[in-house]
């Protein structure tokens, strides 16, 4: 297949790495053209998976488009605003999409802006992954570094029965196990890293201001992951008012690193012995909490009504003081009617009925 890969940070061009690596052809596209800045046509790619990897780039969606048979999505969830308008006046109606990951409800905005835009009701679905196929480090314009390759991956999608080939799909491009999850909502929740990362950046504060070097797994401390096991707790409840019920933290953590079932404290600690690289952010600049926490946490709470989420809320409260800067605002959910969120999980927005 030829796949259109859409952001050209670190995840995007290691999953276009591993989509050829596995017999595909990929085309990167930079929303700015600062990702693709010094790529002419050839990464090298090292780590779990090394080599010289054809791959052309472009600023133009039309082109990343033309002639591709699927296209995946990996921008920060801070970049959606400005990018999933972009890809909703350029997808083809029959090109299907997944987003890694699909943070804050992304793949049902897309949704509702193509219906909006007036596209085809019998459109192709949009894929919505809980979490990235693998991690990875750019280490310069045309170098990245593959550090961990995802054993399982829950994939759902819009519409909500199409799940089973947005997932096929997903295990032909990069390979991991794939199970269809129910809907875009469960893939949403079920991802770790919104709860993981505040509460890490929450017990590390410090040592980012001053740029230390701290290992992120062995920081997941058993104080740290009562606290992880709260808003766990929290995040677990806001499921079950959707109807869903989410595998544990720690279960999450153990199929995404390959390691076997304990508590979630042990479980962060197996991972640091084995990969005692994986370093936390040494700036207050980071994903961690500009993104997780707006288009994580904060979106939990956006949907919670009269579920309580009281450990979560305090979390943002702290980060925001710690921060000094509003982490509620999610323009993601303003394309979104939240009253009708049930259905249009079910069948999307403005599509032809199944």
């Amino acid at each position: 297949m030829r796949l259109a890969v859409l952001g050209a940070g670190a995840i995007g061009p290691a999953a276009a790495v591993l989509a050829v690596s596995r017999g595909h052809s990929a085309i990167l596209w930079s929303p700015s053209g600062a990702g693709i800045a010094g790529l002419s046509g050839t990464i090298h790619a090292e780590g779990l998976i090394e080599g010289a990897f054809p791959l052309p780039t472009t600023t133009s969606l039309e082109q990343a488009f033309e002639g591709a048979d699927a296209a995946f999505l990996a921008v920060p969830a801070y970049a959606f605003a400005d990018v999933l308008p972009r890809i909703a006046a350029s997808l083809p109606a029959r090109l299907p999409l997944l987003i890694a990951p699909a943070a804050s409800l992304a793949p049902l905005a897309l949704d509702a802006m193509l219906a909006a835009r007036g596209a085809s009701p019998d459109r192709a679905p949009i894929g919505a992954m809980a979490t990235t196929p693998g991690g990875a480090r750019r280490l310069g314009p045309d170098r990245v570094k593959v550090a961990m390759l995802r054993s399982a991956v829950e994939v759902a999608a819009v519409p909500a029965a199409a799940a089973p080939a947005m997932a096929a799909l997903a295990h032909d491009l990069f390979g991991h196990a794939c199970p269809p999850s129910p809907d875009a909502l469960h893939a949403s929740l079920l991802n770790l890293n919104p709860i993981a990362h505040a509460v890490m950046a929450l017990t590390n504060v410090t040592r980012m201001e001053r740029g230390e070097a701290w290992s992120q797994y062995a920081m997941m401390t058993p104080a740290a992951c009562r606290m992880m096991e709260a808003m766990g707790a929290e995040r677990d409840a806001l499921a079950a008012r959707f109807g869903h019920r989410l595998d544990s933290l720690a279960s999450f953590l153990q199929r995404a690193n390959s390691v076997p079932p304990a508590p979630l404290a042990e479980t962060a600690a197996a991972i640091a012995a084995r990969r005692p690289d994986v370093l936390g952010p040494k700036t207050l600049a980071t994903r961690y909490v500009t993104e997780d926490v707006p288009f994580g946490l904060s979106f939990y709470l956006a949907l919670a009504g009269d579920t309580p989420m009281p450990v979560t809320a305090a979390v943002v409260t702290a980060l925001e003081a710690l921060w000094g800067q509003d982490l509620r605002a999610n323009p993601i959910l303003d394309a979104i009617d939240l009253a009708a969120l049930p259905q249009a999980l079910m069948s999307g927005i403005g599509r032809a009925p199944s």
